[in-house]
């Protein structure tokens, strides 16, 4: 075999690969939240990207949230996502209220993106 056979086989096998991974893992819903011991005032769904949708990008985009006492949301960081779908989810969350508490809080927020057919 040559090497660019060879090459192709182990691009196939990386792809496959990838698919079971993204067919295997559950779907949490928009903006579920794990970690933040407040709960959300209100939520802020994110937009789905036009050019994720026209590539046919899904995933799921994690992110580390610090809320303010008041409530509000101080900083992100990003853990995980496609690069085209972090910006939104970040502009999304950005936006959503807590309850207020006498401290900061932090927490992992995770978005999942499913383009519409």
């Amino acid at each position: 075999m040559s090497f660019l056979g060879t090459k192709r086989w182990l691009a196939l096998g990386l792809l496959t690969a990838m698919t079971v991974a993204v067919v295997a893992t559950p779907s949490p819903l928009w903006g579920e939240d794990a970690g933040i011991s407040r709960k959300v005032k209100s939520r802020v769904t994110p937009v789905y990207p036009e050019i994720a949708r026209r590539m046919n990008i899904s995933g799921v985009v994690k992110l580390v949230v610090v809320v303010s006492s008041t409530g509000t949301v101080k900083s992100t960081k990003v853990m995980g996502g496609h690069p085209l779908l972090v910006s939104a989810a970040e502009d999304a969350v950005k936006k959503w209220k807590f309850e207020p508490a006498a401290q900061e809080d932090s927490g992992v927020v995770e978005f999942t993106f499913k383009p519409e057919n």
